[in-house]
C-alpha cells in the first residue's frame, strides 16, 4: 500500500506527505484482493494498468474539480 500511496502522490503533482495511523480495531491485518468471482461471474478484467488507472482518475477529480 506503500507504494500505490506514493504513486497517487508522485503522478498527482501532490505536495502530501504518506502518514501512518492507527488500524481500526476491526481492520483485516492482512488483505487478499481477488477479482476472480467478477471474471468468473461477469466477464469482467481490468484494461489498463494501476498506473494508467490511476492517471486517468486524477484526470478525472481534476475535471470534475474544476467544473465546482
Amino acid at each position: 500500500m506503500l507504494g500505490l500511496a506514493r504513486l497517487v502522490v508522485a503522478l498527482a503533482g501532490s505536495s502530501s506527505e504518506v502518514r501512518y495511523i492507527e488500524r481500526p480495531v476491526d481492520d483485516p491485518a492482512v488483505r487478499c484482493p481477488d477479482i476472480t468471482l467478477a471474471r468468473d461471474k461477469l466477464g469482467w478484467e481490468p484494461r489498463v494498468g494501476a498506473e494508467e488507472g490511476l492517471r486517468r482518475t486524477i484526470d478525472w477529480f481534476r475535471a470534475e474539480a474544476a467544473r465546482g
